[in-house]
């Protein structure tokens, strides 16, 4: 195969584009092909971020290009990876470089905010920054989140309320109905083949209720969610769940959110880009405080189910947290713990709070978003949730 071939071009190219600066003495300059304009701006805006030291490349201690501190510059760059690369990548480049770069504080900046790509990691980035950021730059920051939390609505509302509204249904009729609610005429029938001739009467192994009422709260959901740094896109996933699940009426759904302190969100679940502005990334945790409080909003313990979403890097009092969790799955709570709620991974996580949890019957796991409406069915119907668990 000849340096003329077309394959064995392109394949030179990508790994020039691969390798940088680096590459140039054996695989030629980037910006020197048919695509010489578009290779150079993308070599161009590669080395920005990833040329250097810090990045593993180059020996000078200086980055042989970079992004400094140039609001107008970084502009430019964020507008050159969204015309040159595909979206997923342009998230994957704008993380590294609020990483690398150190970028975080130009994200307070509104005109930064325009030309960024919306995605749950800059969402969680906004989110911690929430504290520090000016007036001026909220209103842009509120649209950014607002763009992420209707994407996420649209990817996950119609499968949370047709795997919760299924799961409800089919516990329904599992229960016993109580007195009141016995549709006689099917029960009659459907126990006829239990008719008693010398007694003149049917004696039901079934007893079926009248349809589901729609309108009463068949289960009470509690989530508790750690909002330390470590879990922001978590965060911004479990909030977007809590709206949904909040908007089905045969739910009472509670959001509750912590780090050493605990605040209560359930107040506006109706929006969830207000929810996510109400949260403060960042800080320590306390998972006994937190469940000491979720443990207050249960009056239904057999109808309750609570989602603990945390890595388990406890810094309130452990065996207190330990002894809450077992008093109340002993009450009839149905207690899930997921390590995270995202698409990141396999997540970092306290391994011996985790194994602690699991002797008490209550596994912690990872959860993606596209699993956690099956999920929840499953802890609805107080299925084994052990599938799950074996998944992460």
């Amino acid at each position: 195969m000849t340096d003329d071939d077309p394959a064995a071009l392109e394949r030179r190219r990508r790994w020039r584009l691969v390798l940088g600066g680096a590459a140039d003495e054996s695989l030629g300059a980037a910006g020197t092909g048919p695509d010489a304009g578009a290779d150079g701006a993308m070599d161009a805006a590669l080395a920005a971020l990833y040329d250097g030291d810090e990045a593993g490349g180059g020996s000078s201690g200086k980055r042989s290009a970079g992004l400094g501190s140039s609001a107008p510059k970084v502009a430019r760059w964020l507008g050159d990876i969204r015309e040159y690369f595909p979206s997923t990548v342009v998230q994957v480049m704008q993380a590294d470089a609020i990483e690398r770069l150190d970028l975080s504080r130009l994200l307070l900046e509104p005109e930064m905010l325009a030309a960024v790509e919306p995605d749950v990691h800059l969402v969680g980035t906004l989110l911690s920054l929430n504290r520090v950021m000016p007036e001026a730059t909220k209103e842009a920051a509120r649209q950014v989140v607002r763009t992420v939390v209707e994407r996420l609505e649209r990817r996950i509302t119609q499968q949370t309320r047709s795997a919760v509204s299924g799961a409800l249904n089919r516990a329904a009729r599992i229960n016993r109905p109580r007195h009141a609610d016995i549709d006689w005429d099917r029960t009659v029938r459907a126990n006829l083949k239990h008719y008693q001739a010398e007694h003149r009467t049917v004696i039901p192994e079934r007893l079926i209720g009248y349809g589901r009422r729609t309108t009463a709260v068949q289960r009470d959901v509690v989530l508790c969610v750690d909002q330390s740094g470590s879990m922001a896109e978590s965060v911004v996933f479990a909030g977007v769940f809590a709206a949904v699940l909040a908007s089905m009426r045969s739910l009472r759904t509670s959001l509750v959110v912590f780090d050493t302190a605990v605040v209560d969100l359930t107040s506006l679940l109706s929006d969830p880009v207000d929810v996510l502005f109400g949260t403060q990334l960042g800080g320590g945790t306390d998972i006994n405080r937190a469940l000491a409080y979720s443990q207050q909003l249960i009056t239904r313990p057999r109808e309750t189910v609570l989602v603990l979403i945390s890595d388990l890097y406890e810094g309130g009092v452990r065996d207190e947290m330990l002894r809450r969790v077992a008093d109340l799955t002993s009450a009839g709570v149905q207690v899930v713990t997921l390590l995270t709620l995202s698409d990141a991974g396999a997540p970092s996580y306290d391994h011996e709070n985790a194994a602690a949890l699991a002797a008490l019957g209550v596994p912690a796991f990872a959860c993606t978003p596209d699993r956690f409406p099956e999920l929840m069915a499953a802890a609805i119907e107080r299925r084994d949730l052990t599938a799950f668990s074996s998944e992460s």
